[in-house]
């Protein structure tokens, strides 16, 4: 038995190869599966449940692939849908596809695999000691827990079997883990779950596990215990190193991949290139677990922002950034405390000197020297008032702030005026935890909807 995956592209809004994906219909899939989202973009997508890719260009790109997937006649799964999962980022995933299925004239069936859950339950769930944190997981308690503005479960390959089983043309999915919805059709069939789970990780993000990998076009060929990486792209070619290579990729260990149900061991796989495009691999083997769980991602409300950007181009300014900028959140501080009356706990500031530091601060270890800083001051309150108040304190500073008493004036660039700019509600995660199931479907549902 051959079960072949085709995969445009590593997330839906990314863009793929037109004609790479007519390659890929040519060699008659089974399913065609693309990814909709992850947490790369930070958690601010998750907590106010929107995608962070352009409707414009996900309508132009899905209905793509309804197309495909009519021409082909297999079914279209996209996992993670509206880049965080949530149950309003699928039904903005459902509403675009009704559109396109009335432009085109398609009748279809649809379905919905829900995966957001009730921040309660999942607080009693945790009260009842059925949440397990992994590792460097924040501390949560359960009104922590019931805080959040949204929770999603990762759905495993159980569940998108589940949908793939009500005949659905198109799965719209919730969050799942990035692999689930390549591995679980092969598992199905009866491919090795090894092979399917190492095969699904290589291709989670379609041609970056070969070269010329924003071309995004591949064909993952399940055969029993092993699998072929086939990219399709003019110019993509997979090699033992560049497919290997993918088990390095948001993941820790090069050998473990846990997901629902078990974990991945690759130690002992051989990459052997069939020719200069094509690499297959054995050797892959699926330890199963002993409990069943799914990892939960939480997001919740972490204060308001006001930032304000300043251009630092004076070299005297510039070598003595460090200083100048420690010295205004100093006095800034003690004009909030001494005019707002607030404690140092109620708020935050930062300057961040970009071209500097600003990505390690202290632990930054390159010592060469700038000619142009760009400031980046962030203020975090618990209300927006509040940020905006203590933004428009800095303002005069970041302006005009002299080093000492004895220096003339300076006047420093502001690249918008007004320079206070409203961040509004910011996010930050707040699970990262696993929650054990009794039933693999007993967190999630699915929804079949059908379009005449």
């Amino acid at each position: 038995m051959t079960t072949r995956v085709l995969i445009p592209s590593g997330a839906l809004g990314l863009n793929y190869d037109p004609v790479a994906l007519e390659r890929g219909l040519a060699m008659k899939p089974d399913i065609i599966a693309i990814d909709g989202g992850s947490t790369d973009s930070g958690p601010a997508y998750l907590g106010r449940g929107v995608s962070k890719y352009s409707r414009a260009s996900t309508k132009i790109e899905w209905q793509g692939l309804m197309e495909a997937r009519a021409k082909a006649g297999v079914p279209l799964v996209i996992g993670t849908s509206g880049t965080c999962g949530t149950d309003s980022a699928v039904e903005w995933m459902l509403d675009i596809t009704r559109e396109i299925a009335a432009n085109l004239g398609q009748s279809i069936k649809i379905a919905v695999l829900r995966c957001s859950q009730n921040p309660q339950d999942i607080g009693e769930f945790y009260a009842n000691g059925l949440i397990t944190p992994l590792p460097a997981a924040p501390d949560i308690s359960r009104q922590s827990i019931e805080a959040c503005n949204n929770i999603v479960a990762l759905a495993g390959t159980e569940q998108i079997q589940a949908a793939i089983e009500t005949g659905a043309d198109i799965i719209i999915a919730g969050r799942t883990t990035d692999t689930a919805i390549i591995a679980a059709l092969p598992i199905m069939q009866g491919e090795s779950a090894g092979a399917a789970w190492h095969g699904a990780k290589i291709g989670e993000c379609g041609a970056l596990c070969a070269t010329n990998p924003q071309s995004g076009v591949v064909i993952i060929e399940f055969d029993g215990d092993s699998f072929t990486v086939i990219p399709l792209a003019d110019g993509a070619h997979a090699s033992p190193h560049t497919v290997s290579a993918h088990m390095l990729y948001e993941n820790s260990d090069p050998f473990i991949l846990y997901e629902p149900g078990g974990y991945l061991d690759v130690t002992n796989a051989k990459y052997t290139a069939i020719d200069e495009t094509r690499v297959r691999v054995t050797g892959s083997n699926w330890v199963p677990s002993d409990r069943y769980t799914v990892k939960l991602e939480g997001a919740r409300g972490a204060g308001f922002q006001c930032v304000l950007i300043t251009l630092l181009r004076d070299a005297h300014y510039v070598k003595n950034a460090s200083t100048w900028a420690n010295d205004i959140i100093e006095k800034c501080r003690d004009k909030v405390g001494a005019r707002l009356g607030l404690d140092p706990n109620d708020y935050e500031i930062e300057l961040r000197l970009m071209g500097k530091n600003a990505s390690f601060g202290a632990l930054e270890t390159h010592t060469s020297k700038p000619h142009e800083i760009g400031v980046l001051a962030i203020v975090t309150a618990q209300s927006n008032e509040v940020a905006m108040e203590i933004g428009q304190f800095l303002n005069p500073y970041l302006l005009h702030q002299p080093l000492t008493r004895a220096e003339e004036q300076p006047t420093f660039a502001f690249p918008f005026s007004p320079a206070e700019i409203s961040r509004g509600q910011t996010y930050e995660f707040c699970l990262n935890h696993v929650l054990e199931l009794s039933d693999p479907m007993s967190a999630f549902s699915i929804q079949e909807v059908n379009i005449a």
